[in-house]
């Protein structure tokens, strides 16, 4: 596989585009670029040589967890997982949900909800739940297909 790692200024270009879209102003990560736009974070103790000597022999998602993924110049979209870790730097792009729009958010559905156009993370009940992307009345469901739930929503 192909790896790359982003520079510092690159990291700097893409810290402060994640602070204008949500707020947060640090990446203490090492951050490698992994195929079809994705990036990875890495907070670990091995050096670059030895991330490319993995590289060769293994897929590279064995270091480090898949932060966000780069589309386009000026769109950065958060994975999954990258809200829980950067939950303490978040305070922009945050829309909160009630029940029942996170039962259908968990099982894959998007929801009709006013906000601002663009990425945004979903937060309910005090937790973050995922992130999406909103067209200003909607927001597109973006939980992996393996991390949502398959129970039908049961009526009241």
């Amino acid at each position: 596989m192909n790896i790359s790692f982003i520079k510092s200024n690159q990291k700097k270009e893409i810290t402060e585009k994640l602070k204008e879209i949500y707020g947060i102003s640090n990446l203490p990560y090492l951050l490698i670029e992994s195929g079809k736009e994705k990036i990875r974070a890495f907070s670990g103790s091995l050096s670059k040589e030895e991330i490319l000597e993995i590289s060769e022999i293994a897929k590279i998602e064995v270091v480090g967890g898949y932060l966000m993924r780069q589309e386009g110049v000026d769109d950065l979209r958060l994975s999954f997982d990258a809200p829980l870790i950067l939950q303490e730097q978040i305070t922009k792009a945050i829309v909160e949900i009630d029940k029942d729009q996170f039962e259908l958010w968990i099982r894959g559905n998007d929801i009709e909800i006013k906000a601002e156009k663009g990425n945004v993370i979903l937060k309910y009940n005090g937790d973050f739940v995922g992130c999406g992307k909103s067209n200003g009345l909607k927001i597109f469901n973006y939980v992996p297909k393996d991390r949502r739930l398959k129970t039908t929503i049961k009526s009241q």
